[in-house]
C-alpha cells in the first residue's frame, strides 16, 4: 500500500515526471556532463598515465558536482512538499483523507526525490566511460554512488520535516538550507580525504547507520506531526499572539522594542501614520515580516550564530590570513536569507488575492516597488551584519588584521553589495513569477549562476594552460566569494602562506582596457550597483504594466 497503491505518490509522480520541463532539465543535464567528459577526455588514447590523471579529476568533478546539486535541489523539491498543501489550502483535506501518515510522509518524500534520482543515474553511463580510461576502481563509483543516495535521502527528509514544521514554502525552505549545507560540508570533508582506509571506513561502516538513524527519527516526528497536526483549524491560526509566542519561544526571543530587533521588525503603530508615510512600506515593517511566523526568524538567528563561533576561531583567531573564508561564510548566509524577504513580495500579493487592491490604490507602481525593495533590503542586511560582530571583533583584538584596517572597509562594502544585490534580484523574480515557490527557485538559480558558478568553473579551467591567472579572475568577478578572496589578507603570521592558491595570496589585476587594470573586488563593487537599478527598472517595468492592465492608466 505504501508504494504500490499510494494516491500521493501516483499524484505527485505525474504531474512532476510528464512536464516538459523534466525531459528538458534532464536533456540539459546530461548535456553539460557529457560536454565535460567530451572536453577533458585525452587527446592521445595511448598516453595511459595522462588518462588515468584525467579519469580521477572527471570522478571528482563528478562526484562533488553531483553531490551539491543534491543538496541544493533536495530542499527546492521537498521543502514545499507539505507546505505546499497548506499555501493551497488543502493539507486538512489530505489528512482528513483515509491514508496513513506513513503514507503521506513516503508519497511526498519519493516524489520529491523521485526526479533528482532520475538526474543522478543518468550520470552513470558516462561515470563509465571515466571507468574505462583506467586509474578508477568498481568499488570507488559504487561508494560515489552509495553516498550520493544516502544524502538524498537525508537531505530530503531534513526538508520533508522542516516543510511539516512551517507554514510557507519560504521559510522551510531557508530552514533546510541553514539545516542542510554545513551537513554537505562535513560530509565532503570525510568522504574526500587522501586516508583511503578513512575514506572507506566513513563511506561503508559510518555514513549508512548513522543516516538509517536519522531517517528513523525524522519518521518517528514526521509521523507524531501528521497524526495529530496542531496546526490545522480555522483561517484565525495566521494570525500571530507574539505575547502568547513569547512565552513558549526556546532560545530567541524577538522583541520589537529593543535593539537590535527594532531594526528590522519595529514595533506595532498604535497611532495615525504622518503625513507623507509611504504605508506599504510601514506595513511590510511592521506586520510582513510576522507573517512567516517568527520560529522561522529565531532558528535562522540561532543556526547562524551557533555555526559563526567555531568559524570565528578557525578562520579569524587562528589563522587570521584567512578572515576572507569568514566573509564568504557571511555571504552564504545572506545568499540563504536575502531571497526570503524579496523573493515573496510580490506573488504573496497575488497568492493572497491581494494584488488588485494594492494595484488600484492611489499609490504609484515606482512607491509600491520602492517600498517591498527597502523593506526586504532592511530585514537581510541586518540579519546579515548581525555576523560581522566577529570580524569587527578580530580587527580590533588581533594586531595583524588591525595593520590592514583598509580591508575590513572591503569586506563590509562586498556585503552590503551583495545584500543589495540578492534583494533587487529576489524582487525582480518576484515580479515575474506567478508563484512564491516558482520565485524562490528563480532566485536561487539565478544567484548560483552568478555567484557559485564562476568558482566551479575557474576551478575547472585553472588546470588548463592556456588560461591565465587574469583570464580565469575575469571570469569571477560577478561572484562576491571571488571578491572576498582576492582581497589580499597575507599577515606574514603563518609560514604556510605559500602553499595557500595563488587568488588567496595576492590580488589578481585584470585588464578592462590596454592601460586600465583592476583587482577582482574593486571591478565587484563597481558592477554590482548599476545590475541592481537594472533589475529594480525591470522590475518596475513588470509592476507598471500589472499596474496600467488593472485600469490604472484609465
Amino acid at each position: 500500500m505504501i508504494l504500490r497503491d499510494n494516491p500521493v505518490l501516483t499524484r505527485e509522480l505525474l504531474v512532476t515526471l510528464r512536464s516538459p520541463r523534466a525531459f528538458i532539465l534532464q536533456l540539459l543535464y546530461v548535456s553539460a556532463l557529457g560536454a565535460l567528459v567530451y572536453f577533458y577526455w585525452p587527446a592521445e588514447e595511448g598516453r595511459r598515465q595522462v588518462s588515468s590523471g584525467v579519469a580521477r579529476r572527471l570522478f571528482d568533478i563528478f562526484f562533488l558536482g553531483q553531490f551539491f546539486l543534491v543538496a541544493l535541489m533536495a530542499p527546492t523539491f521537498a521543502a514545499g512538499s507539505i507546505t505546499g498543501e497548506k499555501e493551497r489550502k488543502t493539507y486538512e483535506l489530505l489528512l482528513a483523507s483515509p491514508l496513513r501518515p506513513g503514507t503521506i510522509l513516503v508519497g511526498k518524500l519519493l516524489s520529491s526525490l523521485s526526479y533528482l534520482v532520475i538526474l543522478i543515474v543518468s550520470s552513470l553511463p558516462l561515470m563509465i566511460l571515466c571507468y574505462l580510461l583506467g586509474g578508477l576502481l568498481l568499488s570507488e563509483i559504487t561508494r560515489g554512488y552509495l553516498v550520493l543516495i544516502l544524502a538524498a535521502g537525508t537531505f530530503g527528509l531534513l526538508s520533508v520535516a522542516c516543510s511539516s514544521y512551517f507554514g510557507r514554502t519560504s521559510s522551510a525552505l531557508v530552514v533546510s538550507y541553514l539545516v542542510i549545507l554545513p551537513l554537505a560540508v562535513a560530509c565532503v570533508v570525510l568522504t574526500r580525504t587522501d586516508n583511503v582506509q578513512a575514506r572507506d571506513f566513513v563511506s561503508i561502516a559510518v555514513l549508512p547507520p548513522w543516516c538509517l538513524a536519522t531517517w528513523t527519527v525524522l519518521g518517528i516526528l514526521i509521523n507524531r506531526r501528521l497524526l495529530r497536526p496542531p496546526d490545522v483549524g480555522s483561517e484565525g491560526k495566521d494570525v500571530i499572539d507574539e505575547e502568547e509566542e513569547m512565552k513558549y519561544a526556546i532560545g530567541v526571543v524577538i522583541d520589537r522594542e529593543l535593539f537590535p530587533d527594532k531594526l528590522f521588525a519595529p514595533a506595532k503603530r498604535t497611532d495615525l501614520m504622518p503625513d507623507g508615510t509611504n504605508p506599504v512600506l510601514d506595513k511590510e515593517l511592521r506586520s510582513e515580516i510576522f507573517s512567516q511566523g517568527t520560529l522561522m526568524l529565531r532558528v535562522v538567528i540561532q543556526v547562524s550564530m551557533l555555526l559563526s563561533i567555531p568559524l570565528m576561531a578557525a578562520l579569524l583567531f587562528l589563522r587570521s590570513d584567512l578572515a576572507a573564508y569568514y566573509v564568504a561564510y557571511v555571504l552564504t548566509f545572506n545568499l540563504l536569507v536575502g531571497p526570503v524577504f524579496s523573493a515573496g513580495s510580490i506573488t504573496q500579493e497575488r497568492e493572497r488575492q491581494t494584488l488588485s487592491l494594492l494595484l488600484t490604490t492611489l499609490l504609484r507602481p515606482g512607491k509600491i516597488v520602492l517600498a517591498k525593495l527597502m523593506a526586504a533590503l532592511r530585514v537581510s542586511t541586518v540579519l546579515t551584519f548581525l555576523l560581522t560582530e566577529q570580524i569587527l571583533l578580530a580587527y580590533i583584538l588581533l594586531p595583524e588584521l588591525r595593520n590592514r584596517f583598509f580591508t575590513l572597509i572591503i569586506f563590509l562594502a562586498i556585503i552590503a553589495v551583495t545584500c543589495l544585490a540578492t534583494s533587487t534580484i529576489g524582487l525582480m523574480c518576484s515580479s515575474l513569477a506567478r508563484r512564491t515557490s516558482v520565485a524562490m527557485v528563480l532566485t536561487y538559480l539565478t544567484l548560483l549562476v552568478l555567484f557559485v558558478l564562476p568558482l566551479g568553473l575557474g576551478w575547472y579551467l585553472e588546470r588548463i594552460e592556456s588560461f591565465s591567472r587574469a583570464s580565469l579572475a575575469g571570469l569571477s568577478v560577478t561572484s562576491p566569494f571571488s571578491a572576498a578572496l582576492s582581497v589580499p589578507m597575507h599577515t606574514g603570521r603563518n609560514e604556510a602562506w605559500a602553499s595557500q592558491p595563488l587568488n588567496v595570496r595576492d590580488e589578481v589585476w585584470v585588464p578592462i582596457t590596454p592601460k586600465l587594470q583592476m583587482p577582482v573586488w574593486a571591478i565587484f563593487l563597481c558592477i554590482y550597483p548599476p545590475l541592481s537599478l537594472v533589475c529594480f527598472w525591470i522590475t518596475y517595468l513588470a509592476f507598471r504594466w500589472r499596474w496600467w492592465r488593472a485600469g490604472g492608466l484609465g
